[in-house]
C-alpha cells in the first residue's frame, strides 16, 4: 500500500526569483500539482505589469496586502497605453484592490495590475494550466534583473511563447 502526502510549505518559505521589479516565491509548483502553480508576488511601488491577455490560462489573485490598481475586463476599446483608463461595455472600470480582494481572470479576458502607492504590496497568485507561468517568471525575471529599463522587445518575445498577449507596456520605476 502507498502512502500519499500533501505539501505543506510553512511561511517564509519556498523557492524566491527576485530582481528590482518584482520578488516571487514560488509555492506550489506543477511538480506538486496538475491544478495550478501558486506563488507570492511582492509588488513594488510603481510596478505594472502591463495589460494582457491568455487564450488558454485562468488566473486567481489575493490581494494580501497594501493597495493595487485591477483590471479584469474587455475594454470598450483597446488602447495600446494607460489601462488605467478603460472602461468596459457594462460599465466596469479598474478597482483599487485592497486586502482581501479577489480577482479572477477566465482565458481570454484582458487584465492588469499596478502598484501606484509608495508601499510594496503582497498578493497570492495562482496560474492554471502548470508549469507555463513559473517558466515564465523565471525568464522575466532574468530579463528584468539585467539592470536598466525593460528590454521591451525580449519581454515581447518571452511574453509570446508563454501564452500571453501584451496589450499594454510592463513598466516599473
Amino acid at each position: 500500500m502507498t502512502t500519499k502526502e500533501g505539501l505543506l510549505v510553512p511561511p517564509g518559505h519556498g523557492r524566491v526569483v527576485q530582481a528590482p521589479a518584482q520578488h516571487v516565491t514560488f509555492k506550489v509548483t506543477g511538480s506538486h500539482s496538475r491544478m495550478a502553480s501558486t506563488f507570492e508576488v511582492v509588488v513594488p511601488p510603481g510596478f505594472d505589469v502591463g495589460a494582457h491577455v491568455h487564450t488558454r490560462s485562468e488566473e486567481l489573485f489575493y490581494v494580501l496586502e497594501g493597495e493595487l490598481d485591477v483590471l479584469a475586463f474587455e475594454p470598450r476599446i483597446r488602447t495600446p497605453d494607460n489601462w488605467q483608463k478603460w472602461e468596459s461595455t457594462s460599465g466596469n472600470r479598474v478597482v483599487r484592490a485592497t486586502p482581501g480582494t479577489v480577482i479572477v481572470v477566465p482565458p481570454g479576458c484582458p487584465h492588469a495590475f499596478a502598484n501606484p502607492t509608495d508601499e510594496p504590496a503582497k498578493m497570492f497568485f495562482q496560474a492554471s494550466p502548470p508549469p507555463d507561468h513559473e517558466r515564465y517568471f523565471e525568464e522575466l525575471l532574468e530579463i528584468l534583473g539585467s539592470g536598466g529599463p525593460p528590454d521591451h522587445a525580449a519581454i515581447r518575445e518571452l511574453r509570446a511563447r508563454y501564452d500571453i498577449e501584451q496589450l499594454t507596456p510592463l513598466r516599473h520605476r
